[in-house]
């Protein structure tokens, strides 16, 4: 057995290791899920950082800040992932609303913490659905609590769909001249439209401070944001995980930047 793992050890040394000739893999840290009993990550991400080249690594939740740091110089990349709404009170400053989910406060602190070390150390990273809200609140935004209760739009959209997660549910129009335009110009329609998925009723409200909109919905949700100057930092709202997980490649282009830009 001991043989076994040391041989284990070594394969995964020379496949990291550029001095034996092999190709430098990097290493993505997906922010966890975090439960009573456990921590984890849906497998949807995992296949899309390996289909892009990358190894997955799971960071579980700590409010430790020390650990947290430590975590951040252990990977070349970092993922937010989804998951349940963001403590308004603490984190930007408003009294919840009725219709506010629920808020789970440690993952709140170390999402917030975790994305303020990964941009400061000048690692890539790609926020998802609440990993997108999670970094505008980090760096001085706000969400909307509740989309149907806060948002009056002549064209309301349906932003928590009833269909498989691969498959897109309404447009989102991504600005020209922004990071995620670059990535994504060889599958847009004309008008520079896309369908997405869209499983959230928090979205952002005041964008941050140094942070740009990349793409909105067509009752005028942001969809997507980016940090200026810096196109390392990136956040969308929708779930690119869900079709490149499902074999379909439009929104692999997302996962493939992150691992390019991390190596």
């Amino acid at each position: 057995m001991k043989n076994i793992l040391i041989a284990g050890l070594f394969g995964i040394i020379f496949f990291m290791n550029p001095a034996y000739g092999q190709i430098k893999a990097p290493v993505i840290g997906l922010s966890a899920t975090y439960e009573t009993s456990q921590n984890s990550v849906p497998n949807t991400y995992i296949i899309s950082v390996q289909k892009a080249g990358g190894i997955p690594v799971i960071l579980p939740v700590t409010e430790d800040p020390e650990v947290i740091a430590r975590m951040v110089e252990s990977v070349d990349g970092l993922i937010l992932t989804g998951g349940e709404d963001v403590d308004p009170l603490r984190w930007y400053g408003e009294e919840p609303i009725p219709a506010m989910g629920g808020i789970v406060p440690a993952r709140d602190f170390f999402d917030i913490h975790l994305v303020r070390a990964a941009v400061k150390r000048g690692i890539p990273v790609l926020g998802i659905c609440r990993g997108e809200q999670i970094m505008n609140v980090a760096f001085g935004g706000t969400l909307y609590q509740d989309i149907p209760s806060q948002v009056r739009s002549g064209n309301p959209v349906k932003h928590r769909q009833n269909a498989p997660r691969e498959y897109g549910t309404h447009t989102i129009t991504i600005n020209r001249g922004t990071t995620l335009y670059g990535i994504l110009k060889e599958v847009l329609a004309e008008g520079d439209t896309f369908r997405v998925n869209s499983y959230h009723h928090q979205a952002v409200k005041d964008i941050a401070p140094g942070f740009v909109v990349s793409a909105l919905s067509p009752d005028g949700i942001i969809e997507a944001i980016e940090m200026q100057g810096n196109p390392l930092v990136l956040g969308v709202q929708f779930h690119p995980e869900g079709p490149v997980s499902e074999g379909c490649h439009d929104l692999l282009p997302l996962f493939l930047q992150l691992v390019k830009a991390a190596r």
